[in-house]
């Protein structure tokens, strides 16, 4: 629980307590999603410091942040071209089937293996880069394990691992922390199940549980090798990333079908969501609506 505590002081605490926060963000939405928070724990005094990429389909400097950036060897032209074949290959296959789902889980998990690998290549051997990182004496570490680059400069710096997501394609989230997936009444994500199965569609949601692991392992082949060579030692993705003081789902409970979550796992879906400005005060007189507050819309 030490990454929720120290999570709640940085936004608590005044700028006399700020903590220094490492922000590795993940590419597209993942980055937009996090992107607020970030900010505000800057706005409130914090010393955060953002690592991404020079290359990015969104990813850019924030306010009241640090940023730093690392060369890669790709253009954002030629990001845009691969996952623009790759989702070519997801949407076509048909989802409505029961193989449909697998066979979209495989081209999703074949996409961000090629496309992950070399961003963690491109940070973890900037050796300048990783130095200035570890001079910083940060006191933890937010990151999206969308991507594991993250997640092995947590485990090198030695410092604590705050994740956010929205859902691990291969589940590496409940995997990792051990959390137990009742798959006879939760069906697997992207499968379109609902929790009234017959007993073809258990099947069918148990064979996809009981393959969730070798697709992690299928995901994290180059990443568990970049890993085991960074930190010197034979580790694999799932055991750094069991390791986290906290996970952030960005998923709302009202929205899941029930299951059990370990007691680092906080759900905080809609975060990222605008606060929405109040409804205007309307009072009836005679069948007539009329705004108790006019001056407030005077200008919209």
């Amino acid at each position: 629980m030490a990454g929720l505590q120290l999570l709640f002081c940085l936004f608590c605490l005044g700028s006399v307590h700020a903590g220094k926060l490492l922000v590795i963000p993940a590419d597209g939405s993942h980055w937009t999603g996090l992107k607020p928070l970030v900010e505000e724990l800057g706005r409130r005094g914090n010393q955060v410091v953002v690592v991404i990429p020079e290359e990015s389909l969104s990813m850019g400097p924030s306010e009241h942040t640090t940023t730093l950036t690392f060369p890669v060897p790709y253009t954002k032209a030629e990001i845009q071209a691969f996952l623009s074949s790759c989702m070519d290959s997801v949407v076509s296959s048909d989802t409505s089937v029961d193989l449909g789902g697998l066979l979209g889980s495989f081209l999703t998990v074949e996409m961000l293996k090629s496309l992950t690998v070399r961003n963690a290549e491109s940070l973890l051997f900037n050796k300048k880069l990783m130095k200035t990182l570890k001079d910083w004496d940060f006191d933890a570490i937010l990151t999206d394990p969308f991507e594991p680059k993250g997640a092995i400069v947590g485990e090198f710096l030695n410092i604590s691992s705050i994740y956010i997501q929205v859902n691990h394609p291969c589940g590496a989230h409940f995997l990792a922390s051990q959390c137990p997936s009742p798959v006879s009444y939760i069906p697997h994500r992207y499968s379109q199940y609902s929790n009234r199965m017959g007993f073809f569609r258990r099947t069918v949601n148990m064979v996809r549980a009981l393959l969730q692991p070798l697709a992690c392992r299928r995901l994290f082949s180059h990443a568990d090798e970049i890993a085991s060579r960074f930190l010197q030692r034979e580790t694999s993705m799932l055991e750094i990333m069991s390791r986290a003081d906290l996970w952030f789902l960005r998923f709302d409970f009202a929205f899941e079908f029930p299951r059990p979550v370990m007691p680092n796992m906080v759900m905080i879906g809609g975060f990222s969501v605008p606060k929405p400005k109040p409804l205007p005060q309307v009072s009836f007189r005679n069948d007539t609506a009329v705004i108790d507050s006019p001056n407030k819309f005077m200008n919209t």
